[in-house]
Order: structure tokens, then C-alpha cells, then sequence
């Protein structure tokens, strides 16, 4: 059984890869449900010693078990030729008499799904009604075929995306936590990432699951992206790396949530940048803050070598500026505040440096720092904004506020969307925009938003996306969510 599954979800993930490497909205197409060819072998063989066969009717329990097993043959084999008409006529045949097929795999079902979706494509006014349908014949398929986790994610990944009120959320949950649990932490479908990484912040955050076993959820979810990334090959890694753009900063939700994750997880994430980048006083600064908001041992060597830089800035700091005119006192107060892992008393106060600075660079650092510290530690992103805004109304010279605003909404596709398809990647657009922004008033940071820009052009969305929504290149399209900004259509 597992052999089809692996032939099914590569054959999905292939007829995919043509919407940005993403499970699309739409669910499978006839094509991408079918096999590369029909069975072989006879399919009505006694079961093996030991084999389990599905106890749904089978082609064994059909009224005449040759014809049955004949027309799925016949069926398949229209279906791989596109005979979609001819195919779903012996189809329903089939599934009246057989839906278990030989009782080892569930491809009338998941062939059920590609007929109806092509019903649905050739009358869309009847999508809610043939949609009940695909979800039916999840359903069955799973209390036929109980113990593989591919039909449970499935059923998920449709009931979330393509047909919205079908089930709740914490029904989609439970479905793809039950496809988690069946497959393993390693090996579970891969298009289960990507909602599961928001579904499982939005229970958290509701108050219907708790901290311990969002936390297993989420390591799932890193374990199986990491180890996706590590063995991926040719096309496949293009789904990975995309899957990589979006879950794990919808995950960064729970940095936010005291105690979620150890001293080890903050040092292997931020650590790293600290040893590149030792000097810079934003990375010291978001490090520091980061290991002592998770209690690591003041005598560890990670946490010594960042505090001593961080107490070497903040000296600095203080020393080029003085309490006159220049809000040093309240500066010292700010970063004692970050010090203290107290972030929401830091921003209040780096506000008010700003605020009380004369100098315009000063005043615009001032509140750049505060909208840094909203986005790393506090994941406040309107705040953020707020803030880079004042900080670029302060010192219009400074490309470092569009940068930062830029990188908020890169950052939204989890938050704007399901963390994948056009919801999502429509963020990419005023991103973009900010980093354009920046270069053109702050040539220091060219480099760098350049860099920006040629990274997330991948992943706008595509020709076929706009199409379908009828919108073209070029023209205006406001993105809303919480970013509310205007911006020009754009396709990779």
C-alpha cells in the first residue's frame, strides 16, 4: 500500500509544482490522482498469509468479481487517456460494486475525488454540492483504509483549503494531526506543513490546545520540513524551499510564549548570526534579548561571549549619548529594560528616546530600534510599522525603516493566508516595493535589497494565478490583511 501512496502523492506534487510548488486551491486533477499505468497483476488474488485486506466490499464481493475487475481496468485506463466522460460512466460502475478495489489501496476513492473535481470544472456553479462529495469519499476512504495518514491529509488539506465551512478548524486539526500521528513525525505528506503550521499557532493562540502539545506539533512540523530539505531531490526541493519560506515564520509565534522553547532552540537560531556578525549592534541586541527571555545559565559560553558584546554596545551607546538633548538616561533605562528580557517596556521607552531626541539620526535610530524590538521579540507587526514609519519621517535619508518594513510583510504569508498560494504570496508585492524603496533613498543598503528582491520574486504569484482571478500584470491591486497598501500586479 505504501508503493501507490508514494506513487500518488509524486504524481500530485508534480502536476502541483505548476502553482508555485504548492498544493493548489483546486485540489487534484484526474491526472494527478491516476497511476502511471493500470494494475498489472491480477488484483482479485487471495490475500497472503498474514495480509489484512479492507473489509469494504472488494472486487471479490462484487455480484460478478471478473466484470468488476474488468471495468476498473477499462476505467483506468480511460482516465490515463483522458476519457474523462467514458471513465467516470465505468467508474461509478465500479465504486457501486467495489469501492475497495482488491482491498490493498484506495484508488477508487482518490479517483472519485479526480472525477468530481473535473465536475466541478465543468460546472462551477456546483462546486459546494460536488464538494460534499469529495469529502464523502474521504471519509470512506479512511474508514476503509484506517491505518496510512495520506487519505486523513487530504481530506484536511481540501476541507482547509478548497471547500472553506466543509469542517471547522479544529475538526481540519484533528484530521491532520491524526495523518501526523499515523504516518510519523518523518515521514508525513508534505502538504501538510504549511496549514498545520498555522492551524496550530490559531489553536494555541484560541486557547484549544496546550503549550505541550503545541509544542509537539511544531517540532513535527520543523523535523519533517528539515529532514524534506535534506533528502529532497530535483523538483521536489523547489516545493521544499517553498514550504521553507512560510511555516517557519508562522511557528516564530511561539517565541512569544514564555517558557515554550529552551535556552538550546534560541541559541541554535540566533547564535549562529551573532558568531557572523559580532559586531553588529541589532544582531547583539535581538541574540542577547532572545537567550536571556529563555533563562539560559549565565554561565554558558554562548550566553557570556553575547553579553559582554552586548554590555559593550550598550556603553558605547550611552557614552555617545549624553542625557542632554539627547535622551541618553532614557535610552540606558530602554536597554536595561531589553536586558531584563522586558520587551514591552523597552519599546515604551526607545519610543520615548526618540521622542525626546533633537538630533534627526539619533530620533530615527531611536525609533528603528523599537520597531525592531515589536518585531523580533514582541511579533507585534503593526506596531513595527508604525514605529520604521516614524523612524523614516525622522531621518528620510535612511533606507533601514523600508527595509524592515519590507521584511514585515515578506514575513505575513502565514498571517495574511494559509502560508501558501495566492493569499500568501501576494505579500511579495509591497515587500518588494519597501526594499525598491530603501535602495533608491539609502544606497548602503542596495546590496542587501537587492538581495532581498531577488529572492522573493520566486515567489510572487504566478501567470495562471492572476489569470484565474482575473486580474493582470501590471495593474493595481491593494493587498489587505493588516498591511492595507496598494500595490502593482507581478508575476516571476
Amino acid at each position: 500500500m505504501k508503493g501507490i501512496f508514494s506513487l500518488l502523492a509524486t504524481i500530485l506534487l508534480l502536476a502541483l509544482l505548476s502553482v508555485a510548488c504548492t498544493p493548489k486551491a483546486a485540489g487534484p486533477s484526474a491526472t494527478e490522482t491516476a497511476p502511471a499505468s493500470p494494475p498489472t497483476t491480477s488484483t482479485t488474488t487471495p490475500a497472503a498469509g498474514g495480509e489484512e485486506l479492507s473489509s469494504c466490499r472488494k472486487f471479490s464481493d462484487a455480484r460478478s468479481p471478473d466484470d468488476a475487475e474488468t471495468n476498473y481496468v477499462i476505467y483506468r485506463a480511460a482516465l490515463k487517456a483522458q476519457e474523462m466522460d467514458r471513465a467516470l460512466q465505468v467508474w461509478r460502475q465500479v465504486y457501486a460494486e467495489s469501492p475497495a478495489a482488491d482491498g490493498r489501496r484506495p484508488t477508487v476513492y482518490t479517483d472519485g475525488v479526480a472525477f468530481y473535481n473535473y465536475l466541478i470544472q465543468q460546472n462551477p456553479d456546483k462546486k459546494e454540492v460536488y464538494g460534499d462529495s469529495i469529502i464523502q469519499l474521504y471519509e470512506q476512504a479512511r474508514e476503509c483504509y484506517p491505518s496510512d495518514g495520506y487519505m486523513a491529509g487530504l481530506q484536511a488539506f481540501d476541507s482547509y483549503y478548497t471547500y472553506p465551512g466543509s469542517a471547522t478548524d479544529e475538526e481540519i486539526y484533528e484530521l491532520f494531526k491524526e495523518s501526523i500521528e499515523m504516518d510519523g513525525p518523518e515521514d508525513f505528506q508534505y502538504f501538510i506543513v504549511n496549514p498545520m503550521s498555522r492551524l496550530v499557532v490559531d489553536m494555541h493562540e484560541a486557547d484549544k490546545i496546550d503549550d505541550a502539545e503545541a509544542k509537539e506539533v511544531a517540532t513535527a512540523l520543523m523535523t519533517r520540513l528539515d529532514k524534506g530539505l535534506a533528502e529532497c531531490e530535483g523538483e521536489m526541493c523547489q516545493a521544499w524551499q517553498t514550504i521553507e519560506a512560510y511555516a517557519p515564520s508562522s511557528l516564530q509565534y511561539f517565541e512569544t510564549v514564555k517558557g515554550f522553547y529552551d535556552c538550546d532552540y534560541y541559541v541554535e537560531e540566533y547564535y549562529p548570526d551573532f558568531q557572523e556578525s559580532s559586531d553588529d549592534v541589532d544582531v547583539i541586541t535581538t541574540t542577547y534579548s532572545r537567550l536571556k527571555w529563555a533563562d539560559c545559565a549565565e554561565d554558558r559560553p554562548e550566553f557570556q561571549a553575547v553579553a559582554a558584546a552586548y554590555e559593550t554596545k550598550r556603553q558605547e551607546i550611552a557614552a555617545a549619548n549624553p542625557s542632554s538633548g539627547g535622551g541618553g538616561n532614557i535610552l540606558r533605562q530602554a536597554y536595561d529594560a531589553l536586558q531584563n528580557g522586558n520587551s514591552s517596556e523597552a519599546v515604551k521607552l526607545f519610543e520615548q528616546a526618540g521622542d525626546e531626541a533633537t538630533d534627526p539620526e539619533r530620533k530615527g535610530r531611536y525609533y528603528l530600534t523599537a520597531a525592531k524590538v515589536y518585531y523580533s521579540n514582541l511579533r507585534n507587526f503593526s506596531q513595527a510599522r508604525a514605529m520604521a514609519r516614524k523612524s523614516a519621517a525622522a531621518n528620510p535619508n535612511s533606507g533601514e525603516p523600508y527595509m524592515l518594513i519590507g521584511t514585515l510583510y515578506a514575513s505575513s504569508g502565514p498571517l495574511c493566508g494559509p502560508g501558501t498560494g495566492f493569499d500568501s504570496q501576494v505579500v511579495t508585492w509591497p515587500a518588494i516595493d519597501m526594499w525598491q524603496r530603501a535602495k533608491s533613498v539609502d544606497g548602503s543598503v542596495a546590496g542587501k535589497a537587492n538581495q532581498l528582491i531577488g529572492r522573493y520574486t520566486q515567489y510572487m504569484p504566478s501567470k495562471s494565478d492572476i489569470f484565474q482571478r482575473g486580474i493582470s500584470e501590471g495593474q493595481s491591486y491593494t493587498v489587505g490583511c493588516w498591511i492595507q497598501e496598494t500595490t502593482r500586479v507581478r508575476t516571476p
